[in-house]
């Protein structure tokens, strides 16, 4: 019998969640992907090199295929899986669609057919990793894009990998934050936005299976981020200090 008999319940841990994190470079959005429950890193750029991580070096899209296959497969310690980052998985995938045609650019095939293809295989593998049984975090850069309304135009924040790709990822992910430094009388300090803005992406799907709504500013600290998840308070003494933010690789 397929058709369902109960009711699904909220999943409850963080884990059972998808994330995308992006924002400007070496702000530490590799550091604070690593602070994860048991990361695995699919790494298709340089930059962890610094850091203390499982990692697989991921230079095309074959390389990618192949690893979520032997993920599939479950016998591994890792909880969460990390792409680091998602532009140019996107720019793997795009490649290997275009050598498997015969093609220099997507355009070359008509009615916008190469731009699909793209599209449906990057959307065919990522959803199939998505749906196994581990925290799935995708990283970005951030972009600049001008927004116009009928008062003013407006510099928003978004994730820079291209506009066919965003869509399928915006799409697919439960939280997306948005890190950044800003600047304050003390100096600047990093933060994290996960609530919707004119000048930036974000949101939060999960706050209805967990009574709360994210805070929408945070330090750039998994711990905080984790505790705030989970709806959790600490002392009021020991929270939001310069300790408590992420220090990037």
């Amino acid at each position: 019998m397929l058709l369902p008999t109960e009711k699904t319940q909220p999943k409850q841990r963080l884990e059972d969640y998808s994330i995308l994190l992006y924002g400007q470079p070496k702000i530490g959005k590799s550091t604070f992907c690593s602070r994860m429950d048991n990361p695995l890193f699919l790494a298709t750029e340089p930059g962890l090199e610094a850091l203390s991580c499982y990692e697989v070096k991921v230079p095309d899209w074959t390389t990618f295929v192949k690893v979520c296959a032997e993920l599939s497969k479950g016998k591994h310690p890792y909880r969460t899986i990390v792409i680091d980052t998602i532009d140019n998985l996107w720019k793997c995938c795009a490649e290997f669609v275009k050598e498997k045609h015969n093609i220099q650019h997507e355009s070359d095939l008509a009615y916008g057919k190469g731009w699909q293809l793209i599209k449906d295989e990057f959307f065919r593998a990522i959803r199939k990793l998505s749906l196994l049984p581990y925290g799935l975090v995708m990283t970005s850069h951030v972009d600049m894009t001008e927004i116009k309304n009928k008062m003013s135009t407006i510099n928003k924040a978004v994730p820079s990998i291209p506009r066919s790709g965003r869509d399928i990822v915006l799409g697919m992910v439960d939280i997306i934050i948005y890190a950044e430094s800003v600047r304050t009388n003390e100096g600047s300090i990093r933060v994290i936005r996960t609530q919707p803005d004119e000048s930036w992406e974000a949101g939060d799907r999960t706050e209805h299976a967990f009574g709360r709504k994210l805070p929408s500013t945070l330090p750039l600290s998994f711990k905080k981020f984790e505790q705030a998840f989970y709806n959790q308070t600490e002392p009021e003494e020991t929270a939001g200090g310069p300790e408590d933010v992420d220090k990037p690789a």
